[in-house]
């Protein structure tokens, strides 16, 4: 039994191993590519390069717009990341707290924002209604609608976890609703703020959708946008495209690395306890 048991958790360790590789080759290409010639990096493969050209990124860097993108999805996703946090925290907090029926209703109605899809025809009008077309307000704003949901669902589960005996002493030591919040309650929250934080960064940083409806003028496209743009440029430099796709993993990297031992614990406490 003992021996069987040993056979079938080693038939999984290689079957972990063999799906890590197929994660990690085409990183590995994508690394081993950015430092080749155009002529070794036209073939795409693992293979070592004869010399490293490290200039690659020098010539990314160069390019205006790279720099520029760089910091748009920068902007776009840490103001989008902040709003959405602070906005659902706080609702998960009165919701939590404060069980009406009324509150109820809005509860669902953030749940019904996980499954309806969004319609482009309408949010574009209303948009350009509001004059927030084509601005950095109007997709922050934008994107942070469309996290709010999943973002208010992670943290309605945390806070019912957080016993209510604590909001009675922060009261009864002189504290008002938003000292409780703030000095008690957030601090708390850290893992889940931290789960939510990553997820919504990366959505934002990869998504590709709604700069292309919302954001007309070239100048306001983040780091996505401008790598597509990027790749029809220089289609036949594929070197230049690994480097530039290399530089658009960093702050997705460093965020995940920064934020990556909370996940788990943010998650298990917004799915177990809701």
């Amino acid at each position: 039994m003992s021996r069987r048991f040993n056979m079938i958790n080693g038939i999984k360790e290689a079957l972990m191993w063999v799906l890590s590789l197929i994660i990690l080759v085409p990183v590995a290409m994508l690394i081993l590519n950015s430092v080749k010639n155009v002529t070794e990096s036209a073939v795409m493969s693992l293979k070592l390069p004869t010399e490293f050209h490290l200039e690659n990124f020098m010539t990314v860097f160069k390019d205006g717009n790279i720099i520029r993108s760089f910091g748009n999805s920068l902007l776009i996703s840490s103001f989008t990341s902040v709003i959405t946090i602070m906005t659902s925290s706080m609702a998960a907090f009165v919701m939590t707290r404060n069980r009406t029926r009324l509150n109820r209703y809005v509860y669902i109605l953030f749940l019904v924002g996980l499954i309806v899809p969004m319609n482009y025809i309408t949010t574009m009008k209303v948009l350009q209604m509001l004059h927030l077309i084509n601005t950095f307000t109007g997709i922050v704003l934008l994107y942070s609608a469309v996290f709010i949901p999943f973002t208010v669902f992670l943290f309605y589960g945390f806070v019912s976890g957080i016993p209510k005996e604590l909001d009675e002493s922060a009261v009864i030591d002189g504290c008002g609703g938003t000292s409780l919040f703030f000095r008690i309650i957030f601090p708390l929250m850290k893992p889940v703020s931290v789960t939510a934080l990553i997820i919504n960064f990366l959505n934002c940083w990869n998504d590709f959708v709604l700069p292309l409806y919302f954001l007309n003028s070239s100048s306001k496209w983040g780091m996505i946008m401008t790598m597509y743009n990027y790749f029809s440029q220089y289609i036949s430099s594929w070197n230049l495209v690994s480097a530039a796709m290399l530089i658009n993993l960093v702050p997705i990297l460093f965020v995940y690395v920064l934020g990556q031992k909370y996940i788990i614990s943010g998650m298990t406490a917004g799915a177990v306890k809701g």
